[in-house]
């Protein structure tokens, strides 16, 4: 009874206490249903096999299929250990060297995140966009809403490389592109991330980009350059300069605390790719798409050679591989 005492004379200590606890519910509560749905089919299997039910059969086969998908995912949540892992995050994307086409693939490598995201339930907006001259786009800053969204998505941060034959060349000669994603958490109040107003730098503009659907083109775009560290952060997808100066705030404390973990993370011998020359030597992984059809993690070697379905977003194996190794080199 004294411990509990304790822990509640400090609220913000045994608020967190309280939201492992919770989170650690929902993990048993989703293998105990787990368990739950396993026996029931297998149950069922049984009686439809000693009486020929083949309809029935079908439909078991369905269910334990879906039910092999959802404990992967399972699997691979349980290998979040971060603090920040629950948390929403926001992904940046910015295209390499090579003029068009790295705009082109920063363009797709964009694409197949929103579609990663929509997998696993989650929400996204574009909150900045800069187009390419010619076709694709420069960079793009995509905020994800959901439960674990920084955990599922936190190693996709590295270069990533493209070859294949160039649609943009006549000649059809076999290109090579990067572009670079930085992956950092929206961070909870708890979190604490101090700033010093003398060390930013705040410019307004006029929006890039043909607007529409995801970008405003009024002059309420706001650009945060923090200046001992030269990281800038901007936001244009509202019309109001005020809400884009506060997402713009966000994404600044978020960078400066996921910089400060990667500080942390070389002092233990890993590498900071996303800070990194966005070309070669440092890509964490390769798409290729001629001559042959591969993608391939270098840090795990994992790989597979449905290269269209990772383009459509399904990229849960190289997360778990990703994840399951950082767990390894930290035993």
């Amino acid at each position: 009874m004294s411990e509990d005492q304790n822990l509640w004379e400090a609220p913000e200590q045994a608020q967190k206490i309280l939201k492992e606890k919770s989170e650690l519910q929902d993990k048993l509560g989703a293998v105990e249903g787990l368990q739950a749905d396993l026996t029931n089919n297998l149950e069922l299997a049984q009686l439809a096999t000693e009486e020929n039910d083949e309809s029935v059969l079908d439909q078991v086969q369905r269910e334990l299929e879906q039910l092999s998908i959802v404990a992967e995912k399972l699997e691979t949540a349980c290998l979040f250990s971060g603090e920040a892992d629950a948390n929403n995050c926001f992904l940046d994307i910015n295209a390499g060297a090579g003029g068009t086409e790295s705009h082109d693939w920063a363009s797709i490598m964009m694409r197949m995140y929103l579609r990663f995201a929509e997998r696993l339930g989650f929400k996204t907006d574009i909150i900045n966009l800069i187009a390419g001259e010619e076709a694709g786009i420069k960079s793009c800053t995509i905020k994800i809403n959901g439960h674990q969204a920084y955990g599922w998505f936190k190693t996709e941060s590295g270069v990533h490389r493209l070859v294949r034959i160039s649609p943009f060349n006549a000649a059809g000669k076999r290109m090579t592109s990067f572009a670079s994603c930085w992956v950092y958490p929206e961070l909870d109040d708890d979190i604490l991330i101090t700033i010093d107003e003398k060390d930013l730098r705040i410019d307004t503009y006029r929006s890039s980009g043909a607007g529409g659907q995801h970008v405003n083109t009024t002059d309420s775009a706001v650009r945060i350059t923090h200046l001992p560290t030269n990281i800038a952060v901007q936001c244009q997808s509202d019309r109001s300069q005020h809400k884009n100066k506060a997402e713009a705030f966000k994404m600044l404390r978020a960078k400066l605390y996921e910089l400060e973990l990667q500080k942390r993370a070389v002092a233990v011998n890993a590498t900071n790719a996303s800070k990194t020359e966005i070309g070669w030597g440092h890509q964490i992984r390769s798409y290729v798409l001629q001559p042959y059809q591969m993608v391939k993690d270098l840090r795990t070697n994992y790989e597979t050679s449905n290269t269209q379905a990772v383009l459509d977003g399904d990229l849960e194996k190289f997360v778990a591989a990703s994840l399951a190794a950082s767990v390894g080199h930290l035993r």
